[in-house]
């Protein structure tokens, strides 16, 4: 991999979508609304403007199931992504 791989590949779809259930797993104990609001606070806190544009693109673009748990899913949806910018 190139350095340049190499330094994004933390930013692949599925690294994110690992990402984000592990983040998940850790605020599953809460109750549902809670646990949702404590994803999306987490994500929109922690993860960069790109980050969250690369999870919306690989959710919009990927085929069946993207292994991403419903927590999540629900989480993200409540999350108004960054549009990414232009060159």
């Amino acid at each position: 991999m190139s350095g340049s791989a190499a330094a994004h590949g933390h930013e692949s779809g599925e690294h994110l979508v690992a990402m984000a259930n592990d983040i998940a797993n850790y605020f599953r104990p809460q109750a549902r609304d809670e646990a949702i609001a404590g994803i999306a606070g987490h994500i929109k806190r922690f993860w960069t403007p790109r980050m969250q544009q690369k999870l919306k693109a690989y959710l919009a673009t990927a085929d069946g199931d993207t292994g991403l748990d419903e927590l999540p899913r629900a989480a993200f949806a409540t999350l108004t992504v960054p549009e990414a910018r232009k060159p």
